[in-house]
């Protein structure tokens, strides 16, 4: 019973991480039927936001903020989570507006193109957190200034839409040339030149209050998986009173059902889109946050999630925020139980289910776990292709 409820508790804490990271890409998949394969990268900003935050409090840590007789203190480094989690989400929510405004809002309607491009966008965050530098940094600065402040400016000639192309192939280059040139001119500086992150993985560590666990039962609850589960508990009520109860919510789900008829009504459909991937990208940075304790951060992170946050959006059905939550937790659940051996332990304890025992040993680890996960995804999505709670009107017409 011991083992079963310990594994019940980490297939919950792992169904939560999953739906913390979910949670975005339902929004952007299942809201805007946007196949976004950089959301795992999204998440990766994320954790490297928090990695950051982290060092900059480093410094605070013999700087107590409460201190009842050296028995129970509380350092300022120990608050940092309180401010990686906002800055992790509006990071990843510039960078996801961003890639809105620049690349997606062209794309609407043409789901194989946005797996495309987004694919590459994904390919480009992983090389720029390993190579990014000060000097790539000032001269990235220099060519937003220059060329978007030129377009500006020139686009309010009245002759824009006569010159905007002539404008644009001038511009550019030259932008580019500048900013190139500043940066050559700066790589002598060895300290500009110097990687911030690189290629090998970084290590965040947890705040003291997150350290230690709960015994409970016979085991122990690491307080980290506490705090994930609690925050992804907070992250759903915060997106199901944001997108039921306020106005921009109702305008999300009125594009949602009918973007032509919203946009006769005097809705923003551009700005409304421009906010949900927004909303999306930045939930996928506070998931990032949460993995960050979990293990170390790499530019690899998020492909160690995207192919099961998908799986969870697929099965619980496009949209529907109650049926992540069920996907996410089953395959969280099921894949610990199966991939840890308790199956196989609780087969082999019981008379009845002995001979299923040689069955669950054989998937008892993490990658046949992963695969007979899938081979289960599959049996279900032949009887239930819409996933369990299926869109019902016009959305499932989208």
């Amino acid at each position: 019973m011991s083992a079963l409820l310990e594994g019940l508790f980490n297939g919950i804490s792992i169904g939560s991480v999953l739906l913390l990271a979910a949670l975005g890409l339902a929004i952007v998949f299942g809201l805007m039927g946007v196949i976004n394969l950089a959301h795992g990268e999204l998440m990766m900003l994320g954790a490297y936001s928090t990695f950051v935050v982290q060092n900059v409090f480093k410094g605070f840590e013999d700087i107590y903020i409460l201190n009842v007789f050296q028995a129970f203190r509380i350092s300022l480094f120990d608050t940092y989570v309180l401010f990686a989690l906002p800055i992790a989400f509006l990071v990843s929510g510039l960078a996801g507006l961003l890639l809105e405004r620049g690349v997606i809002r062209f794309l609407y309607g043409r789901p194989l193109e946005t797996l495309l491009a987004t694919w590459g966008v994904s390919l480009i965050l992983q090389q720029f957190v390993r190579s990014v530098n000060g000097l790539l940094v000032i001269s990235l600065i220099v060519f937003c200034l220059l060329f978007f402040g030129a377009m500006t400016v020139l686009s309010r000639r009245l002759d824009w839409e006569r010159i905007r192309n002539l404008a644009i192939g001038v511009t550019l280059p030259l932008s580019l040339a500048i900013a190139g040139l500043l940066g050559y001119l700066l790589s002598f500086n060895p300290v500009l030149a110097r990687p911030w992150f690189s290629a090998r993985n970084v290590d965040v560590t947890a705040p003291a209050w997150l350290r230690g666990g709960l015994p409970l039962l016979g085991f122990q609850m690491p307080y980290t998986r506490l705090f994930i589960i609690i925050l992804t508990a907070i992250c759903l009520l915060g997106t199901y009173w944001f997108l039921n109860k306020s106005s921009w919510g109702l305008r999300i789900r009125a594009v949602t059902q009918n973007r032509q008829m919203s946009a006769c009504l005097g809705i923003p459909t551009n700005q409304v889109d421009a906010l949900t991937f927004a909303l999306g990208s930045g939930l996928a940075g506070v998931a990032g946050c949460a993995i960050s304790f979990l293990g170390s951060v790499g530019p690899n992170v998020g492909q160690n999630y995207i192919v099961d946050t998908f799986m969870v959006v697929v099965v619980g059905g496009v949209g529907n925020l109650l049926g992540t939550i069920i996907a996410a937790m089953a395959i969280g659940v099921a894949n610990y139980l199966i991939g840890s051996g308790t199956f196989a332990l609780i087969s082999g304890s019981v008379e009845a289910l002995k001979p299923l025992t040689d069955f669950f040993t054989f998937f008892s680890t993490t990658s046949m776990a992963k695969v007979m996960i899938f081979a289960l995804i599959i049996a279900f999505l032949q009887f239930k292709p819409a996933g369990i709670f299926p869109p019902k009107g016009r959305t499932a017409e989208l």
